[in-house]
């Protein structure tokens, strides 16, 4: 398989559209959780009945179609190798516990793979929509509408006072964790992050790596997502949401042009050392990867480099994880294998392209 045709398989269909804000907001991903009344919650289920929710679920929801949504495609956790789940969690549409843990867990995806639900993940469905730049009300409506659509189906366990029950206490009430993936390079290099991280926590929202919670924040890449969900409507946490990010927006295009003003020639100099090192390093970890390409992508949106596809971050931090990297060499890798892999990747991901200099160089 081609590169070219590896990568049109590999990456989702709606992370190659361009979205509103996506110089900064990366994508928009609005989560709800959601059990099913009748049934023991996941985390104090047996395998007889996990395996009854699935059979429920999967009857009620299989033989029947959206307009919207499309044809569903179910992929049954145990009909899944470990390199193919692995592809999943670093593609976002399921989880790591999910992936490791549930033996009768199953995900399950439109075509262009905007909208995936996982069924016995830590509560008995886990229904995601995903979207291109900043779209916090359009991915709610969408989340929202396949919602009523699956609960026109199946009854919810739900109570008049506290809302959606779910398995953990802090996902009690709306169920909704609404979050959004921006890139920050600029806020860090001037360590402003550092003062607007604690604010942000303080006005109930969490700013985490790009693989969710207790994930390492790489490439300047932050989620960043809100804590309550109870004692607030779906409505108000998407509006308070929206204030956050666009304030973090502000800060990081205003700092972007002050650096430009004043340290141009530097600027440029360290993008153009990125792209030296992608576009020739023979063996690169993930860290260094991210990092370069983050700053590759920083010299893009400040028109310091040209010539290179501005979603190339995006594309190519999912390409360089561990699963797509054995699954691009059609076989398991060791972690200098897999370095090496990465290096080649990447060097032959930017011969596709044909670079020039900017017209933001001095």
């Amino acid at each position: 398989m081609s590169l070219e045709q590896f990568i049109s398989n590999a990456i989702s269909p709606w992370m190659k559209d361009p979205g509103p804000d996506d110089d900064i907001v990366m994508s928009t991903r609005i989560r709800l959780a959601r059990n099913l009344e009748d049934y023991p919650f996941p985390s104090s289920t047996s395998q007889e009945a996990a395996r009854a929710l699935y059979k429920h679920v999967y009857e009620q929801l299989s033989r029947t179609s959206n307009e919207k949504v499309g044809k569903l495609i179910w992929l049954p956790m145990d009909g899944l190798s470990k390199i193919e789940k692995t592809v999943l969690v670093e593609k976002h549409l399921t989880s790591p516990q999910l992936a490791e843990e549930s033996e009768q867990g199953a995900v399950v995806l439109n075509n262009d793979e905007t909208i995936s639900m996982m069924v016995n993940e830590e509560d008995h469905l886990r229904i995601q929509c995903l979207s291109p730049g900043f779209q916090l009300s359009e991915g709610y409506e969408a989340a929202d509408e396949l919602d009523d659509w699956i609960e026109s189906h199946v009854t919810y366990a739900f109570d008049e006072k506290k809302g959606y029950l779910t398995s953990c206490p802090t996902n009690v009430g709306t169920g909704m964790r609404a979050s959004v993936m921006m890139h920050l390079p600029a806020l860090v290099t001037t360590q402003q992050l550092n003062r607007i991280l604690p604010a942000v926590s303080q006005l109930g929202f969490v700013v985490r790596g790009i693989y969710g919670e207790g994930s390492e924040a790489r490439g300047n890449l932050f989620q960043i997502s809100n804590q309550m969900t109870l004692g607030k409507s779906e409505e108000d946490i998407i509006e308070e949401l929206r204030g956050v990010v666009l304030q973090l927006i502000e800060r990081e295009r205003n700092t972007r042009r002050e650096l430009l003003k004043h340290n141009q020639l530097q600027l440029s100099d360290q993008v153009h050392r990125s792209y030296g090192i992608l576009a020739n390093s023979r063996i690169i970890e993930s860290k260094e990867a991210a990092n370069h390409l983050s700053t590759l992508r920083l010299g893009i949106d400040l028109d310091l480099i040209r010539g290179i596809e501005g979603n190339i971050l995006n594309e190519l931090m999912v390409l360089i994880q561990p699963a797509f990297l054995q699954q691009f060499a059609e076989q398991g890798l060791t972690a200098d294998g897999r370095d090496e892999r990465r290096a080649t990747l990447i060097r032959e991901r930017l011969k596709l392209e044909t670079i020039q200099d900017g017209g933001g160089e001095t």
